[in-house]
């Protein structure tokens, strides 16, 4: 466990700081000529790869077949590391996400944000956080990306919470599928309040698209449930 320990502190996590800065860097300088975020995409995408193999995360993605390529979801996962994030980014679409709204506050990362086509989550305001999940739709409907949400609201330490309605607000709104998605193995990866890196074997789970044509906005709450239900089995936790 020591040598764990001194490995990550001295090497990985030097490394992973180092690598995000970079990537970063380079995201924010393609902001400036790519409005879309496709270029900005492909940087989160080679920084992912990167930051997974300097974690020693052997990644393994299952059911990508079930998700057309140039398609636009509502991707719905369950949340207990910050590896999550990378990790999704392994997914071949073009992916956006939900960040805290302090990030947009700071000078060029949140013109960044906003360029790249990221969205500011404000959950202690239920009125703004209406309007971003409906600018969210907007986003997903007239560029065709895909969305990633953790409708837990947070990392979660010891299993699955339960989801908020935002997620199956988006996709009924967007009027796209929602997919559920099971991931396994990152809390082993970088445990919550933690900065021990450990190798560690990580497996995605794509479930089957959920379709949301026809669907009310009213039927939120149980197509909620119906992810939250889906994703438990992805990631092998009892009902």
């Amino acid at each position: 466990m020591f040598r764990s320990r001194l490995r990550a502190y001295l090497l990985i996590d030097p490394l992973i700081v180092v690598t995000t800065l970079a990537f970063g860097v380079a995201s924010m300088l393609a902001s400036t000529f790519d409005k879309r975020g496709r270029t900005q995409h492909a940087i989160a995408r080679l920084w992912a790869r990167i930051l997974l193999a300097v974690s020693g995360a052997r990644i393994r993605v299952e059911g990508l077949e079930k998700l057309e390529k140039d398609a636009a979801y509502v991707l719905v996962a369950n949340h207990s590391s910050y590896m999550d994030t990378p990790v999704v980014l392994l997914i071949p679409l073009q992916i956006r996400f939900f960040a805290k709204r302090g990030l947009f506050r700071i000078p060029l990362l949140g013109g960044h944000l906003r360029r790249a086509g990221h969205l500011p989550v404000v959950r202690e305001n239920p009125r703004a956080s209406l309007k971003s999940l409906t600018e969210g739709a907007r986003l997903v409907r007239e560029r065709g990306v895909s969305v990633v949400l953790f409708p837990e609201g947070g990392r979660s330490p010891d299993g699955l919470r339960e989801f908020k309605e935002g997620a199956a607000y988006l996709a009924i709104k967007a009027g796209v599928p929602a997919v559920p998605i099971g991931i396994i193995g990152t809390r082993q990866v970088l445990p919550m309040g933690s900065f021990h890196v450990r190798p560690h074997a990580v497996t995605v789970r794509i479930g089957d698209p959920i379709s949301t044509e026809g669907m009310k906005l009213d039927a939120r709450g149980a197509l909620s449930q119906t992810l939250r239900r889906k994703v438990a089995e992805l990631i092998g936790e009892p009902q």
